[in-house]
């Protein structure tokens, strides 16, 4: 905190600035302010005034009364003096006005004309500071038209914030309306949410800012209203975010098990079986007290007696033992991921969690967890769930739930994802979502990374990150819980507007991340990373849908318009050509390219590729987007053209390399026998680095999901 303002506030335990100190604090930071007196005495108020011209504005000055129009505080236009002593003498009378402590009557010149606006900012437990910008009025008041970013902002976001406001039409002038400076408006954005506006260095101290209205005319702008709310703890700060070195956890070269039994399968006998069958080829230590073999293996009493450091130690034993079995290391141990609960997800376990990384530091240890159910590397032959994918992949993912994890690793695999790690960090007590993403960044093996959230923990560490240099890696979120945060009850504008899901959409709107609704959103958006490269210079608009089915053709196209991405009829340098084909009737080549059953049969399949050629040499989309429908080739003549046709979708990939992104929707009338065949087809349109999904518009999606991370990267240059 620097301001004096906001030093001397403290001071006195102002729990919110009077406006001419919040005022004041704005004209500190540069916001233009209008010319402002504070009035105590009502006799006096034209010798107050001398000097200054009409119209004025009045409003009452007083700690009780934090909405002023509310208590019938506030009077606009007056013309001189005499009007300004009646209206206060008149809100003078008013019960809640006669109630309250009153200080004084602010007068001030009333601003020029022009389009009122809001901005407003508030410090996010989670992220930090937030800036809102509306329309005022019923924009703001009714219709919720805000746009939110998390600080700080660039002059890029804050034209992009402008730009997604509803009624930004009226900004640019309408029916007659002169437009507005946005010159100036962006300025004023700046001022409060730049790298070094006013929420970038007193943040700590505010917990919600209103300007409310900011007068913008055609030139300038003037904050005529400031409401500035003060945050209790402003000298709370964050610890500053410690790196960890997770190369052990993703290759570990030895592995402790701590709760494997004798007697009965307990959670971390069928870990070390899991690991065996998966051909871990590190060596494993089962700790117990007493045992001396558990599963075939020697048994150590502890985890400072093992013949070698331990990499990573699975933890599965009674909550109550964990902390004092971790500082048994005594540095020789180096990752440990606590599977046991009973910690800091309910109430009487917090003060145990706390103990837990007390300890484990204390004893060199790094943790993951508690209450989670482990990690997954085929680099490492580390994993939890049975029969996982061995094969390396290059697609990282984080989750806080581990029966989710188990199910993207399972569901993933029979879709065609394959990893590079999957890790549960469940209450993420010491090591969490923000370690992790650091580590998949820097990862040469990893491609695309996942992330399921509930609680980021340090929300301010994960935004720096993902706007740092670091971020060239396209980041997917499911989030869990959008609204089950909370907030303490707002006392502004913006605190009222601003959403749990607020800070996630203003952090998919300014870093390379997507965020996704569900599970299978997650699983297809991160296939179609698997498979295709964002392009940052050439962010995809334009698709090709290509296929068999007129109506799936149609309801396709509808998908795509709906994701955000076009099938434009060709222009008649690309439809020319196909056309010359002679293909059969019923073909269309307009775009989308509609083909029967009897038109794919040609030349028994290979005439798709004949129109691919032709689609790429003069229509060059962005992206082509293949449809089948395997059922209808059933019965269909002699020729089942589908094995060609994958055929020609492995060498288009090979022909025009970086071209155009390629992506295939398979559907089957989920037979055994078409289903065998679906699997086999996605088998080998995946290894070609096609995406394969079960219908046009889930791929539509994850499409439009790979647009918006290019456009996210394309931005940051």
């Amino acid at each position: 905190m620097t301001s004096p303002i906001l030093a001397e506030a403290f001071a006195r335990g102002a729990k919110a600035l009077p406006e001419a100190e919040g005022k004041a604090l704005l004209a500190a930071y540069g916001l233009p302010v209008p010319s402002t007196k504070v009035v105590t005495d009502p006799a006096r108020v034209a010798d107050e005034l001398a000097g200054a011209s009409g119209p004025f504005a009045v409003k009452v000055v007083s700690p009780d009364l934090l909405h002023k129009s509310d208590a019938g505080g506030v009077a606009l236009g007056l013309q001189d003096a005499d009007a300004v002593a009646a209206a206060i003498a008149e809100m003078a009378a008013r019960p809640a006005i006669r109630s309250a402590r009153v200080d004084g009557w602010l007068v001030e010149e009333m601003a020029p004309k022009g389009r009122e606006m809001v901005i407003g900012a508030l410090t996010d437990p989670q992220f930090g500071p937030i800036l809102m910008v509306g329309i005022g009025g019923i924009f703001v008041e009714v219709l919720q038209d805000v746009s939110f970013r998390l600080c700080p902002i660039t002059e890029a976001d804050a034209r992009a914030m402008l730009a997604e406001l509803k009624g930004h039409a009226l900004l640019e002038g309408v029916r007659g309306e002169a437009a507005v400076d946005q010159d100036a408006l962006v300025d004023a954005m700046l001022r409060i949410g730049g790298e070094d506006g006013l929420m970038m260095r007193e943040g700590a101290a505010i917990a919600e800012l209103d300007i409310n209205p900011l007068i913008v005319g055609e030139r300038g702008a003037m904050a005529v209203d400031a409401r500035v709310i003060l945050q209790a703890d402003a000298a709370a700060e964050r610890p500053p975010h410690e790196p960890a070195d997770l190369a052990p956890l993703f290759e570990p070269k030895t592995v402790a098990v701590l709760g494997a039994s004798t007697k009965e399968t307990a959670i971390a006998n069928t870990f070390i079986r899991r690991m065996k069958d998966f051909g871990y080829a590190g060596e494993i230590y089962p700790i117990h007290p007493k045992a001396d073999e558990i599963e075939g293996l020697t048994a150590y009493t502890d985890l400072a007696s093992t013949p070698k450091p331990v990499d990573y130690a699975y933890v599965a034993i009674g909550a109550g033992r964990i902390p004092d079995a971790l500082a048994a290391a005594k540095g020789n141990c180096r990752i440990a991921q606590v599977i046991s609960s009973g910690f800091g997800e309910v109430e009487e376990g917090k003060a145990l969690q706390e103990e837990l990384v007390e300890k484990a530091r204390g004893a060199g240890i790094r943790v993951l967890g508690p209450n989670c159910l482990g990690s997954y590397s085929p680099r490492g032959g580390l994993t939890f769930p049975v029969g996982a994918p061995k094969e390396v992949g290059n697609i990282g993912v984080v989750a806080q739930s581990g029966g989710l994890s188990t199910d993207i690793i399972k569901r993933g695999q029979s879709r065609g994802l394959r990893f590079s790690g999957l890790v549960t960090v469940g209450n993420s007590c010491d090591l969490g979502p923000v370690d992790l993403l650091e580590f998949y960044l820097a990862d040469p093996v990893t491609k695309a990374i996942g992330l399921y959230i509930e609680d980021i923990k340090d929300g301010r560490a994960f935004f720096d990150l993902l706007r740092s240099a670091r971020a060239t890696k396209p980041v997917v979120i499911l989030k869990g819980g959008r609204s089950s945060l909370g907030r303490l009850a707002a006392a502004s504008h913006t605190g009222a507007l601003a959403g749990d899901d607020r800070a996630w959409a203003a952090l998919e709107a300014q870093t390379p991340v997507v965020s996704v609704p569900h599970v299978n959103a997650f699983l297809d958006t991160l296939l179609a990373l698997q498979c295709l490269t964002p392009r940052a210079g050439r962010p995809t608009e334009e698709v090709v849908l290509f296929g068999n089915g007129g109506g799936s053709s149609v309801l396709g196209t509808d998908a795509f318009a709906d994701a955000g991405l076009r099938v434009s009829p060709f222009g008649p340098a690309a439809r020319e050509p196909l056309e010359a084909l002679g293909l059969p009737p019923g073909t269309s080549v307009a775009n989308p390219v509609d083909t029967p059953v009897r038109t794919l049969q040609e030349k028994e399949g290979w005439v798709a590729g004949e129109i691919l050629d032709l689609i790429y040499a003069h229509a060059r989309p962005d992206a082509v987007a293949l449809h089948l429908n395997l059922a209808a080739f059933v019965g269909r003549g002699d020729v089942d053209p589908i094995g060609n046709l994958m055929t020609v979708v492995e060498s288009i990939q090979e022909k025009y390399p970086g071209q155009a992104h390629v992506t295939l929707a398979l559907r089957s009338d989920e037979s055994a026998e078409l289903e065998a065949k679906r699997r086999d087809y996605a088998e080998r349109a995946i290894a070609a680095g096609v995406p394969v999904f079960s219908e046009i518009a889930p791929m539509a999606d994850a499409l439009a999901a790979v647009a918006h991370l290019e456009r996210r990267l394309d931005a940051r240059g």
